[in-house]
This record gives structure tokens, sequence and C-alpha cells, in this order.
């Protein structure tokens, strides 16, 4: 601290104009945490700034952020103390800036440097592969190339994220080292990397040359080339390292190296492969990007299997059909991999066509699945394509299928262009085109999923090819099927006989000869597949919470004034379905008074259910939002357009729930701010979390919960809880992509974005529903927990399947009145009686099993006539001229079947003459919070009485009113009678509406 209290201004400006000349080489030569670790002086708020700053937008940023607030600062000695941090780290940055030396490096000293750098990045990924990461730490530290934070750190990595990760730590900090280069040769010649320190220095020419190939095939340039180095020029640099202190621009011997290295193109290039060397090297890239890469000249990687995976691929490898059960983990997918291989292998071998199509059931396992496994493996002998209905390409399935060999899509893109085959060959494709059918998760392959619709058309090809067998004549090429299921489970069975059954009828709708599962080499598999350790936390439930007390006490106010006298708890889900069947049932009868309550005492009650699940403030904001919203559309008035009314004026029932919210709403906010009255299982939540985020080893976990308002706001809790941050908790929520929840939901690329950010280790706790139960390549934790969601036994299987760390942890936290506890209990006992109902039909007689397959999938088949009998007969049944929607909520007439077109099957849209008069279009608030860019005008509602009807859409240059039936009374009418329902999705409806006809609208305008 000397040299600080030395400090003078003309000190500081001279330290200012040598920041300003390296600026460059300093933000990329060091380490912002580091350096941090070495400045007292700089204020708290700084450093955690600058913290986050690198660990968020990376190194570079944090630095160049770390220079600015340096610029700015007046504070006395600050500057020296950094240029002192600079050399207390041993970075490279601090001969740039230290004043009482003024010795800068040489030019030829920045080549060697920057050579260095440019050969690391080169050579990264063979570096990644072959280096042995907490050897060559050590070897480092030895020689004072690192200090022990540095290897402390790299051995850190290493036990917790494995070699490859520790070897791109140790690289990023190497290269910021002062004079790193030799010594870092000398070092890896002691960590017994002899050859590698051959190859980087250029005394291995043939290694180098191939390590650098596919390197070459990828740049515009071939850098390689100029400046890969031999044995004399590797001679050149060591006298002019060894010759530092006294090196000039008259060396001859340094003026050769630097001639025959070509300075210029160093010069040109550094600076850029400096900026991209944090983001791009460090970053593990397990295959090649999907655009692009069959240009790549990289060698083929080896596909192998474990003795465990090859049991139960052995079948598959004979052609036969399969289910592959294995756990989650395990590597179904790799066997998959493997199977389709070798079966495009030996068709090709024996002269005939072979196809494999993979299907999944969630569009991000297509991309997952290309970019990790099929494509890197076997691009360079097929082409391999993946599709899902968000990235389709503008050219048909058909001519996508004609021209690759291996396609990865969602099931629903090949069910679609089945049933386009049905009505035009040309437009759609047949089964018989495939050689073998991949299905992930097949374990869905049951009563109306799209796999088992699928299947079914499978089997009744399969039926014809037996009449075509017996008549002699030429059958119907089929493909193989190979299924692949962490768990199957048992259907909801009660008993063992019905959990084999439910087994049975897997295989059946899968048409498999066998399920698979590992006997020979359960010990390999076992050693593999980590079994997390269980824990219960279990809350007290009946400790005092007036927050609840005052919403019911709200609620029996709102019954009595209804007359409502239900017969279910409060804050239940069975007192949820009673409120629901109110709502609709008064809605048919045009009593309003009822519906409005029944609206209002539904949010009360999932306001119960919040308070039960997450904080009282969140379940407070609930239900103040929902009021304020209620204010505001009662108060709405067009001041724009004086033609067109205002929404109609709050009645006696709006004004009383209103009214009544808001003389409690001083009180239930006071409550739901009171940390004394905490939910019980957030305090076993946090309890947990802490545990397992001070233990040492660098945690990463899964909270699964129940909905999507409570992921987020659990993922609000933990970060407004200053306690979390302090031992390194980032979470992030991650939701589903549908749009079937009045909460936003998460597009495709935000989950993969966020994903992507837990597997690089920016977020370290993911909040998450069902979404991420199953298929989707979420990293290894080490602590899983349940968070009060407890389902059936697949789910609990595939959750408990995320928990793959050595150590690791499931927990289950729940209420002690939920029953959350017991149905974790009987899906443990499912799960018991799922394998001994496995092992039971493996060891069925061949004719035994087969007997049973025929018999359900017979089954099967006559359940599938009666239901298209029945489906017949709702199609025919009413008449789209027969029905008429009333507003759900002033139950007018608004519009008639006659007026609904549907736009892609998908979009129902009215077309009635004079429709536009009936409503008033206002912003899109949920799109508006999205900050997304639709084609959407806004929400339409009614001009009467202010009813959400649905959103304006835009299609071929006209906007439409596209409506949701969920917001209408249905009126069936006939001679005899009339009936009034409520659906709450079109397909409900037993009408089919014609399609749009876009030639019948009136276009035509003035300006025309």
């Amino acid at each position: 601290m000397e040299a600080a209290v030395a400090a003078s201004p003309s000190h500081d400006e001279s330290i200012d104009y040598l920041i300003a000349c390296f600026r460059s080489r300093i933000k990329n030569n060091i380490q912002v945490n580091q350096v941090l670790d070495f400045m007292p002086t700089l204020s708290y708020e700084d450093k955690d700034l600058l913290r986050t700053a690198a660990q968020n937008k990376g190194n570079v940023e944090g630095a160049e952020l770390l220079l600015r607030i340096l610029e700015k600062s007046r504070a006395p000695g600050l500057r020296q103390e950094f240029c002192q941090a600079l050399t207390q780290g041993g970075f490279e940055a601090a001969s740039y800036l230290d004043p009482s030396l003024r010795a800068l490096p040489s030019p030829s000293l920045e080549a060697v440097n920057d050579l260095g750098k440019c050969l690391v990045d080169v050579f990264f990924g063979h570096l990644v592969e072959k280096l042995r990461a907490t050897q060559v730490a050590l070897s480092c530290g030895q020689k004072g190339l690192f200090q022990d934070e540095d290897v402390e750190q790299i051995k850190a990595t290493d036990a917790a994220r494995g070699n490859g990760e520790a070897v791109r730590e140790l690289l990023y900090r190497i290269v910021k080292k002062k004079q790193w280069f030799s010594p870092f040769l000398e070092a890896l010649r002691e960590a017994k990397h002899e050859d590698i320190a051959a190859e980087l220095s250029g005394e291995n020419e043939r290694c180098v040359k191939e390590i650098s190939a596919d390197v070459v095939m990828t740049t515009d340039e071939p850098l390689t080339s100029k400046i890969v180095m031999g044995p004399k020029q590797d001679a050149e640099l060591e006298r002019s390292l060894a010759n530092e202190e006294n090196a000039t621009e008259e060396s001859s011997g340094e003026a050769t190296a630097i001639s025959e290295l070509d300075v210029s193109l160093l010069d040109a290039n550094v600076n850029d492969m400096s900026e991209t060397f944090e983001q791009s090297s460090l970053v593990s890239n397990d295959s090649d990007d999907a655009e692009g890469g069959d240009k790549r000249n990289s060698p083929e990687p080896e596909l192998s299997l474990r003795d465990y995976q090859m049991e139960v691929a052995k079948p598959a490898l004979e052609g036969k059909n399969i289910i592959l059960c294995l756990p989650t983990g395990s590597g179904k997918t790799r066997v998959a991999v493997y199977v389709a291989k070798d079966h495009l292998d030996k068709r090709r071998e024996a002269n005939k066509d072979g196809k494999v199509i993979v299907l999944v059931n969630k569009v991000p396992l297509v991309e997952q699945h290309f970019r990790k496994e099929f494509h890197p493996y076997l691009k360079h002998s097929y082409r391999v394509i993946g599709l899902s209905g968000s990235s389709q390409l503008k050219i048909s399935f058909p001519e996508v299928v004609g021209g690759h060999e291996v396609i990865i899509c969602t099931a629903k893109i090949l069910e679609n262009a089945l049933q386009n085959a049905e009505k035009d060959k040309e437009e759609g494709v047949t089964l018989s085109v495939f050689s073998l059918i991949i299905i992930d998760e097949c374990h869905h392959t049951h009563k109306e999923g799209v796999y088992n619709n699928i299947m079914r058309r499978y089997l009744k090809v399969k039926r014809e090819n037996e009449k075509l067998s017996k008549a002699g004549k030429q059958q119907i090429p089929q493909p193989q099927i190979l299924g692949l299921t962490a768990s199957p489970g048992v259907g909801g069975a009660k008993n063992p006989s019905k959990a084999e059954e439910h087994i049975l009828k897997i295989c059946a709708n899968l048409d498999a000869t066998r399920i698979m599962t590992v006997k020979e080499h359960a010990f390999q598999l076992k050693s593999q597949v980590k079994e997390p350790s269980k824990k219960f936390d279990i809350a007290d439930d009946k400790g005092k919470d007036p927050f609840r007390e005052k919403l019911i006490k709200i609620m029996t106010e709102i019954q009595a004034h209804c007359q409502f006298n239900p017969n279910a708890e409060f804050g239940s889900q069975t007192y949820e379905q009673w409120v629901v069947q109110e709502e609709k049932k008064a809605a048919k009868e045009k009593n309003r008074k009822e519906r409005v309550c029944a609206e209002h005492l539904k949010k009360y009650n999932d306001a119960l259910l919040f308070n039960d699940t997450i904080r009282m403030i969140d379940a407070y904001n609930h239900l103040n939002n929902f009021y304020k919203e209620e204010r505001n559309k009662k108060m709405a008035v067009n001041e724009d357009d004086e033609d067109k009314p205002v929404a109609s004026k709050p009645d006696e029932m709006d004004t009383f729930l209103i009214h009544l919210f808001y003389t409690n709403q001083r009180e239930l906010q006071q409550l739901a701010t009171n940390e004394q009255y905490e939910n019980e299982k957030l305090s076993k939540l946090r309890l947990t979390l802490m545990n397992e985020f001070t233990k040492g080893n660098e945690a990463r976990g899964i909270i699964f919960t129940k909905t999507r308002q409570s992921a987020f706001a659990l993922c609000q809790w933990i970060k407004d809880n200053p306690k979390f941050e302090d031992i390194g908790v980032k979470a992030h929520y991650l939701i589903g992509a549908g749009h079937n929840s009045e909460f936003k939901p998460m597009t495709q690329n935000e989950q993969k974005e966020v994903i992507e950010k837990f597997r690089i280790g920016k977020v370290n706790l993911l909040i998450a529903t069902t979404v991420a139960e199953e298929g989707l390549d979420i990293p290894e934790c080490n602590i899983v927990i349940r968070y009060g969601l407890v389902t059936n036994e697949i789910a609990m299987v595939q959750a408990r399947g995320r928990a793959r760390a050595d150590e690791s942890t499931y927990v289950l936290v729940a209420s002690g009145g939920s029953g959350a506890l017991e149905r974790e209990n009987v899906n443990m006992y499912r799960e018991k009686m799922m394998h001994k109902a496995i092992r039971s039909v493996q060891e069925m007689s061949e004719e035994q099993y087969l007997r049973k397959i025929r018999g359900f999938q017979l089954q099967s088949r006559m359940e599938l006539k009666m239901k298209a009998k029945k489906e017949q007969c709702k199609t025919y049944k009413e008449n789209p001229s027969l029905i008429t929607f009333l507003c759900k909520n002033c139950t007018e007439e608004k519009c008639s079947g006659e007026d609904i077109q549907v736009i892609d099957d998908m979009h129902h849209i009215s077309v009635k003459k004079g429709f536009a008069d009936l409503y008033i279009i206002r912003e899109n608030k949920t799109l508006q919070a999205k900050e997304a860019d639709y084609q959407t005008n806004g929400e339409i509602i009614c001009k009467d009485c202010g009813q959400a009807w649905g959103n304006m859409m835009v299609h071929r240059g006209l906007d439409l009113p596209c409506l949701k039936i969920k917001n209408f009374v249905v009126v069936f009418k006939d001679k005899k009678n009339s009936s009034k329902n409520i659906y709450n999705r079109w397909r409900e409806l037993p009408i089919k509406f014609p399609p749009f006809r876009f030639e019948e609208q009136d276009v035509s305008s003035d300006e025309d």
C-alpha cells in the first residue's frame, strides 16, 4: 500500500494515459474477480457491480467496467492500487501500467504472448480433450505462474464439473498471466504432457498439421500455416523470453523470429481473437451446429456402447420391435443412435434404402437430439435433419423425408403428414417410407395420444399384411419400432395384475416383441446412474394464519350475499371445481349475479391456494391485480371515439364485490407482509436450500412446483432474500410454452436460453413446472426438490432422475395435511409394482405374451371403432345454423354458427356483417408485459358489458376478430327444445365449421 499512499494527481494522470494507450490489451489480460481481491479501498457497491457484470456479461465486459470506474474515480491512490493488484495477481497487464518501472514489454515479447494465445485458441479442443487439468495446474503453481487461488479454483472445477471444464478454466487463466508461454510449456512437460508441449512449440510438425486441419477448414484464412513454429523459431522465442529485461529491437535473433511469424498477421488478428476467446473457447461444444456442420472436416467421433447398453440393444440390432427401459441419465438416446447407425449400415450393405425417423413429444427435444446425439455421430455417413412445428423449413415434409436418411421431428408433424397422405399421397407420407421409427418417451403411447394415433396406423397396415400374406400377395413394407422410456408406469393400477396389464398394453400399442431392462450388467448400470438419497420435509400446517382466516371471512360474506352453500372446504381443489360449475350454470341461466359471485369466489380460492404454496404477499398481489383490473374495466372510457359507448357501469353486484375488497384491502396487505405468519413450507424450503448450497461443493438443483405462478413467485422469493445471494444461489424459473394459462408462457428460445445458462453455471437453481421432468437435456443436479407437487410414479421417477450427481438428494417439501406424503408413498409402492410387473411380463412364454398382446390390440381396435361412430354422430347431430353464441357476461346474442369460419383448422373467427359494431378493441396487456411482436392488434371486449371475447388477428392483410369459445354461452336450438352449454375449447363443440373463405370478404375501399 506504500505506492498507493505516494500517489499524486500527476501520477494518476500518467496511469490514465497508459490505460488509454493499452486499454484493449489490459481488459483482455486480467481476471476481474482476482484483481478485486487486491483492491481493499474500492467500495463494496462497485465490487458487487463488477462481479455481477463479469459473471453475466463475461470477463472482458467486467474489465471494461472496472476501467471506466477507475477513470471516473477521484479517490487518491486507487489507480496505483489497481496497478499493484495486477502485479500481485501475476497478470501480464501489470507491465503496461507500472509507472515506477516504466518497463513496457518489448514488441518481441508482445508477439510471443500473442502467439501463445493464438496457438491455445487454435488447438483449444485438442487441449481440452488431452490435458489433465489438476496435474498441469499444480505444475503451473510450482513455477509461479498460478497463485494458490488459481490452483484451488481449477481443482474445485475438476471435482464439481469434470476435467473438461477444469481445462477450460486453466486455459482461461493461463493466457492472462505475465510471461506465461515458455514456462507453461515447461509445466506441461513436468506434468507428463511432453507431446502437447512439443505440438505447441512446433517440435512435432506432423501432429500440429493433423490437429489444425479441422480448424483450418472452418476459417477464411489458413491461420495455422502462418503461426506454426518449427524448432528454430521455438529456440528464438525461448531466447527472447530469457533476455526479456534487455530486449531491444536491435536483437537480430528476435527480429528474425518475428519476421518468420508474420507480425502483421498477429497484430491484425490478436485483438479479435482475444475478445472472442473468452466467449467461444470456454463453452462446451459437444457437436457441430445445425447449419454448416457438414462442411467441417472433423474426424468422426467414436460411437460405442457400454455393456449394459449393448445388453438391452441386442434385440433391436437384430431387427426386432422392442421397448428399451433404462433410467434417466443412463444413455437411452445414445443406444438409439447406435441402433439407427447399425440399421442404416446394414440396409446400405444390402443395397436397400434405409430411413429413420425419431419422434419426440416436446419441441426442445428436436434440437437437443439433433445437436448432441444424432447429427455428430451420423453426419459423416448420412443426411440428418431436425424439424419441429416452430422451425419447419419452407419445403414440404415429403421433400424433407425424401432428401434425408435421418429425420428428427415432433410426432405431430408425422401425424399431420400421415393424415395428408390419406387425402393426397403426394401431399403426405406413409409409414412404409420409413425403415425404423424411434419413439422417445414412449410411455405416452396410450389412449388418444399422438404416438398412439401413429401406431394405430402401423397396426392397421400389419393386419392388412396378414391378409395379403394369406392371399399370397406382396406385403406393404413396415418399419421397425424402437421405444425409449425411463418408466412405463402402471397407469393408476392398485394391484399387481392391473400393473401387468398396463405394461402389456404399452407393449401392444408399440407392437413390441419384448420390453428390455438391464439384468446381466446391473452392477455397471448402478455405478453409472447414481441413486439419490430421499428426504421428506413435512411442514406443520396447524399454525396460526390470520391472512387465510381473513380471506375465508370475506368468501363467507360473498356466499351469504348470493345464498351459496357449498359442500367443500375453502382453498381446496374440490371448492374450485364447485365454483367453476356454479359459474357455468349461472351463465346458462342468465343469472348474472350468481355468475359474477362465482367468478370472484374463484379468485379468492386461488389466493388461498397461493397462500398455501407461496408467500402471503403473492396471494395478496393476485387479488389486488384482479380487482384493479375489474375497477379499470368498469370505468373504461373510449375518449378518442364518442360513437363508441363506454362499457356498462357497475351494477349492484359489482359495487358490492369491489367495495368489499377495498374495505378489507389495507388489513389484507398488513397481514400479508407480516413475516411472523410466513408459510411453514417456505421455511422448510429455505432450510433445505441453505444446507445444500453451503456444503462446499458447487451446488446445482431443481425445484419442481405445480403452477407457472408458483414457479415465478418462488423465483422472486429467492431473489428477494439476500441470504440466498450470499451463499451463491442464482435462480431462474422454467415454465412451459403453451398458452393455456392466465400466466404468460415462455417461448422455446427463452426455455433454451435458461437451460443453457443452467448448463454453464450462470444459473444454478431452476424453479420449474413439469416441463423439466422428462426429456430435456438438463445437467446433473445434486439437489432435486418437489415442492408440494406429487403426481404419478412416472413423474416421480423422472424428477428423481434429475439428481444424477454424486451424493445427490431428492427432497419432498409439503404440508402435513396436504396428503402429499401419502401420495408419494403410494408412488413409491407403484414404482416397485411396476418393476415387478415388467419382470413378470419378461418371464412370460413367447406364446402367452403374443396371445395377450394380440388380445389388447384387438380391444384397442374395437374401442377406436366405437369412438369413430360417436364422433360421426356428433358431426351430423347439429347444424351450425341451429346454434347461437351469447356473451358470457351480459347474455345477449352476438352471432350464430353460420357466422363462424376457421383458419388453419385452429382460429375461429366471426364473418358476420356488422359484427365490428358489437365490440371495442383495447390494448392487449399480456402481450405488452411480454414485449412480444405478435400479429395481433389487441383484445376485443363486448361493447355492452366489457366481457373479453378474444383478440384481433391479421390474416392475409385482413383484421379479423378471433373468438375464444370459453367467453360465450352456446345455445343449441331445434324444433322441440333448446339447450345451453359452455366449452373451454372449440374442439369440444360437436360442430364442424367451414374453412375461412377469403374471396367472400369485402376488401374494397374508396382508395381502390
